[in-house]
């Protein structure tokens, strides 16, 4: 007899495939309809700015703001050490080199000028008694040579004679040969004088060579202390412009210390700081322009300075022809500084786009203008007015260049007009 065997009810190995085909299908049409909707955004079309890329010249320049600084400012220091007592110019009037600006006082000085006077009076008279006590030994020298010439042509005479009476034998041997010796002891003693002398005429040239010398220095000295006294007056070393007078009446300048400066007139340069992402752009001699009053004005890159501080470098530029009228320190004009040769380029105006992106992707608006589709580019140079375009975009293409805040991690716009 056949057993009839109950069918088993539930899942059966052989539908999973069909199952788990249903579910993924299921999961697909779920993330058309519904998932890709975060990734959609409608935006009201006439809240945004469009902007077409186009094919032209890329300028490349920056716009930097540079003020009008004097081409030299010279700072004046204070040669001696002193106390303010006199402020004889206004900072801001134009002076002339040697004019006094500032007058200080130095009693210490004074007394220092008063002891050099003293020591060179003092040795002066010390000098001129030497040079009396020098003469008087000349000239009892002198005496005493005259003396012993006079005695040795005595006893020359009487050497003679007692040499004729002793060869007549008139006299005794004794009395020639005291004779003879009297008269050649003259003879040395006159050499001994003559030798003396000689060697007091060296020995006072010396002496007197040496305090002249000496004397001479004390006046050089006192001339320097004097001089000193003359540096108590601070004075303007060229012409210019009296710009900082940092000292009062009554102050205390140390030798060194800083009184002002004055500004150099006879031409101008523009100073301006520059963002540290252009210092290995900018070199000495790059052209810029400026306008002023409807005109165009030539610049120069003069100097760049190696320290960046608060992320920018200092530039200095000087005129290169043509200047202003009436222009004044401190002015401040907008610069246009030339980086490089124009090139062809695809470029899409600026906009706030570029602090959300990077200039690593934009929304691409479609042919009807119904959408627009975020899209990879690349931009390179930038000026103050367009991006450059490398890659990514071509010319007639329209792109959103407004802010990009909204719009979240939307991948494709809805514009509704």
């Amino acid at each position: 007899m056949d057993i009839q065997l109950e069918k088993k009810k539930g899942i059966r190995k052989k539908h999973l495939p069909y199952l788990i085909g249903g579910a993924i299908v299921l999961a697909a049409i779920a993330w058309l309809i519904f998932g890709n909707k975060g990734n959609r955004l409608n935006v009201d079309a006439t809240n945004i700015n469009i902007q077409q890329a186009t094919k032209s010249q890329f300028n490349d320049f920056i716009r930097v703001n540079g003020q009008v600084q004097p081409i030299n400012t010279i700072q004046l220091s204070a040669i001696e050490g002193g106390m303010v007592a006199e402020k004889l110019v206004e900072e801001g009037t134009l002076v002339k080199a040697g004019q006094v600006i500032v007058r200080l006082n130095n009693p210490m000085l004074n007394l220092n000028i008063l002891d050099s006077e003293a020591q060179l009076a003092e040795k002066q008279n010390f000098l001129r008694n030497t040079q009396v006590t020098m003469e008087q030994e000349r000239l009892s020298l002198k005496k005493e040579k005259l003396q012993l010439e006079m005695d040795v042509s005595r006893k020359k005479r009487k050497c003679e004679q007692y040499q004729q009476l002793f060869s007549q034998n008139l006299t005794s041997k004794e009395d020639y040969l005291q004779a003879k010796e009297d008269y050649e002891f003259a003879v040395n003693s006159r050499k001994l004088i003559i030798e003396r002398q000689k060697q007091d005429s060296i020995y006072r040239n010396v002496q007197v060579y040496q305090m002249q010398e000496s004397l001479n220095n004390m006046r050089k000295n006192l001339l320097l202390v004097r001089q000193r006294m003359d540096n108590l007056n601070v004075k303007a070393p060229l012409d210019g412009q009296l710009g900082l007078l940092e000292v009062e009446i009554g102050q205390n300048v140390p030798t060194g210390g800083r009184v002002g400066q004055i500004s150099v007139l006879s031409d101008f340069k523009v100073e301006a700081s520059i963002d540290e992402y252009y210092i290995d752009r900018i070199h000495q001699g790059l052209g810029a322009t400026f306008e002023r009053q409807d005109k165009n004005y030539a610049l120069r890159v003069r100097k760049v300075y190696p320290e960046v501080r608060d992320k920018q470098f200092k530039v200095d530029f000087v005129f290169s022809g043509e200047r202003p009228d009436n222009i004044r320190a401190g002015q401040t004009y907008y610069i246009n500084l030339q980086l490089g040769q124009p090139t062809e380029s695809i470029l899409i105006p600026r906009g706030p786009f570029y602090q959300t992106t990077g200039g690593k992707w934009i929304f691409v608006v479609s042919r009807d203008g119904s959408k627009a589709i975020r899209r990879n580019i690349t931009i390179g140079k930038q000026n103050p007015n367009y991006y450059e375009v490398t890659s990514g975009l071509d010319a007639g293409e329209k792109v959103i260049t407004s802010s990009y805040d909204s719009f979240g991690d939307a991948q494709e716009l809805v514009l509704k007009h």
